[in-house]
């Protein structure tokens, strides 16, 4: 598994593209603008996109979702709590295309060697999940390094945050940890140094 982190947008909103290295099928999670980067690094590796995954229905994390479907033809997963349709708010405007896919805590989502499990994460937003695979996690805007995503924008809950980053704590084992926006990190860190998950883990 290969992992490239690019940050995109006036947000720095980290997009991932996971990619299977004997396959080079790979899974795009997050693409929040720049459509051209992800996609000149797309092109100029050789991948082949095949899935869209979306951490949470913020306009920094989908804004190019449908130009890079458009153009790979890849398929959409993002879950429905925080599709424009449902969610009810001001600041859910992107809808699922009519080939994409709900998911929810459980979903298996495969793509050759790569496995992402879905882990239902509400609090930054409804319908915020991260994503597992392998040694990975992506956390979206629930789990930052050293802090977790605001709870002041309509749809925020902090009880419901402060729940999903003890939910990700309690995991088995070490993760690399990587966010929706700044830097990487591990579970093991987080546990120990965040202030937002000693107190989830107090709870």
């Amino acid at each position: 598994m290969l992992i490239k982190t690019l940050p995109v947008g006036h947000l720095e909103t980290n997009c991932y593209v996971v990619t299977d290295e004997q396959t080079l099928n790979c899974a795009v999670i997050d693409p929040g603008e720049e459509s051209n980067t992800i996609l000149d690094y797309i092109e100029s590796n050789h991948l082949k996109c095949r899935m869209i995954l979306i951490t949470h229905g913020h306009y920094d994390h989908v804004g190019a979702v449908q130009a890079v479907a458009e153009e790979t033809g890849a398929k959409v997963y993002m879950n429905k709590k925080d599709d424009a349709r449902y969610a009810g708010n001001m600041f859910m405007r992107f809808q699922l295309p009519e080939n994409g896919s709900f998911y929810d805590e459980g979903d298996i989502i495969e793509l050759d060697s790569l496995r992402f499990e879905v882990l239902a994460t509400p609090g930054h937003t409804p319908g915020g999940v991260s994503l597992r695979c392998q040694n990975a996690l992506f956390t979206g805007d629930t789990l930052f390094k050293g802090s977790c995503g605001r709870t002041d924008f309509p749809g925020g809950d902090m009880d419901a945050q402060l729940r999903s980053l003890k939910k990700l704590c309690l995991l088995e084992g070490d993760y690399e940890v990587y966010p929706g926006h700044m830097d990487s990190s591990t579970l093991e860190r987080e546990r120990q140094f965040n202030y937002y998950c000693r107190m989830a883990m107090s709870m």
